[in-house]
């Protein structure tokens, strides 16, 4: 039976949020999108694919696409015209054109507030779903992407093996008054501190209070 991984405590979890809170006080999506639809659609595109990438697709798109209407207008062949640097481009436009329908037929080409409805949208699943949650309408919601799922239990502050599981726990232990920005503080020093190779741990704003600090830190 594996050995069940040690949780910080309470006034870690404060203490490690209150620097991450110190160095970037406003964290943001790196993923750039002039309104909620087009951060939807960017969201959806993500998927299995980095940020960069996708950013380097939309920024085109974006210049003439902004809104469901647009986008059927300029169907799927076309939105593939721009998004074929990214994978799996072609279910993935299709599931955009198929969400643009949906929003102008049902939701009024807006963008629906609870998760229910927005995983009902194809290529919603839930992760996409807390991200516009989140964002959009400032829910204290925790997006969990591979990211998350290695550095947390690394770090001590969720257990579990499931992206569900480690939501869950992340909700249950991180206080109210970080939630907001939690998931982008985390994301971001998973992505560029606590990489999966080589991390940085020396650079690291969090490496004495880390439950799994490299072999440098801990010597």
């Amino acid at each position: 039976m594996s050995q069940k991984r040690k949780l910080l405590k309470k006034e870690e979890i404060i203490d490690i949020f209150e620097r991450f809170q110190a160095r970037n006080a406003e964290p943001e999506s790196e993923l750039k999108a002039p309104n909620p639809y087009c951060l939807l659609v960017s969201v959806v595109l993500s998927a299995q694919a980095t940020d960069k990438s996708v950013n380097a697709a939309t920024e085109p798109l974006y210049k003439t696409v902004t809104t469901p209407e647009q986008m059927l207008a300029l169907g799927k062949q076309g939105l593939i015209s721009y998004i074929r640097s990214i994978g799996l481009y072609n279910s993935k436009a299709e599931h955009i054109i198929q969400l643009s329908k949906i929003l102008i037929e049902k939701y009024k080409s807006q963008i629906p507030s609870t998760r229910e409805d927005l995983m009902s949208l194809p290529g919603v699943g839930r992760k996409t779903a807390n991200v516009i949650l989140n964002v959009v309408y400032h829910q204290p919601t925790m997006p969990v992407d591979t990211h998350l799922m290695r550095i947390c239990p690394k770090i001590g502050l969720a257990e579990g093996t499931t992206p569900l599981e480690i939501e869950e726990s992340l909700i249950k232990r991180i206080p109210k008054e970080y939630m907001q920005h939690a998931h982008h503080w985390l994301i971001l020093h998973g992505r560029y501190v606590c990489t999966a190779r080589n991390p940085k741990c020396a650079e690291c704003c969090i490496n004495d209070i880390c439950l799994s600090p490299c072999k440098t830190c801990s010597d």
